[in-house]
């Protein structure tokens, strides 16, 4: 091979490595500061009773996890709670949440093992939706 050649393909794999190196950063970014946001999950502690009747729309996005939930409540009590939208990677067992929300009438329910992000993800948006009818004052 000759040495232009050879030159040519020492840039090639170069680039192909600093590109690599690039978007490994990158990703390693997003990664940390999907992390963080997943730790600094606060929840307010809503009593649903508090809660105007009436159907609200809350959603809460951490980067790699999104939620938008579409949740009822007449009388004080939790009617219902739909999934208007869920990404997440392999967080979908977390969506078994929402049945156990509506049964103890409560948006604060144990997180689903294996898909603690989302579940956290999920209940933070049925939460932003009820404090749509929080009675203020």
């Amino acid at each position: 091979m000759k040495k232009s050649g050879k030159k040519l393909l020492l840039c090639l794999l170069a680039a192909l490595l600093l590109t690599g190196a690039v978007f490994g950063i990158r990703y390693l970014k997003s990664l940390s500061d999907y992390r963080r946001a997943v730790a600094e999950i606060s929840f307010e502690g809503i009593d649903i009773a508090d809660v105007r009747d009436g159907t609200y729309t809350g959603e809460y996005n951490v980067g790699f996890v999104y939620a938008c939930v579409k949740v009822t409540v007449c009388g004080g009590v939790l009617e219902s709670v739909e999934i208007l939208q869920h990404e997440n990677g392999r967080g979908t067992p977390a969506e078994s949440i929402i049945e156990t929300m509506t049964e103890l009438q409560s948006v604060y329910v144990d997180t689903v093992s294996g898909a603690t992000n989302s579940s956290l993800v999920l209940e933070k948006a049925v939460e932003n939706a009820l404090v749509q009818g929080l009675e203020v004052g």
